[in-house]
């Protein structure tokens, strides 16, 4: 499955935006995917993750009650819905996909990734 994340830019801290993940080749609808970022210089970090039928979610607690992840099977795009930002969330935001039940939250669980988007906060 190829993944492209879009939906970044340049936000004010306190502001709202939502990253959106495109699935083409195999259907997205059949595996779980997660959002991960990455900021110069630091690892890239697990953010959220989201099951193949969208019934149970996971959050890092940074983003813990300021960010949703959903997803809409029919049209193949799992979103990143994210409130509140903060200058620390600036970073590459990049979305994956693993097959599996489990929400993992580590990079190399995850089998496909797409090229991220980047997003900016400014305070």
């Amino acid at each position: 499955v190829q993944l492209q994340a879009s939906g970044g830019g340049l936000m004010q801290a306190g502001a709202s935006l939502r990253l959106s993940c495109t699935g083409s080749g195999r259907t997205l609808s059949n595996y779980i995917v997660g959002w991960f970022r990455q900021a110069p210089g630091k690892e890239r970090e697990f953010v959220a993750a989201i099951t193949v039928g969208g019934e149970r979610t996971n959050y890092a607690e940074f983003v813990k009650g300021r960010s949703s992840i959903s997803r809409d099977n029919a049209k193949t795009m799992v979103y990143l819905q994210m409130n509140s930002l903060k200058p620390e969330d600036t970073a590459v935001y990049y979305c994956a996909a693993r097959l599996g039940t489990l929400l993992q939250t580590t990079t190399n669980e995850y089998d496909f990734w797409g090229q991220g988007t980047q997003v900016t906060v400014s305070s």
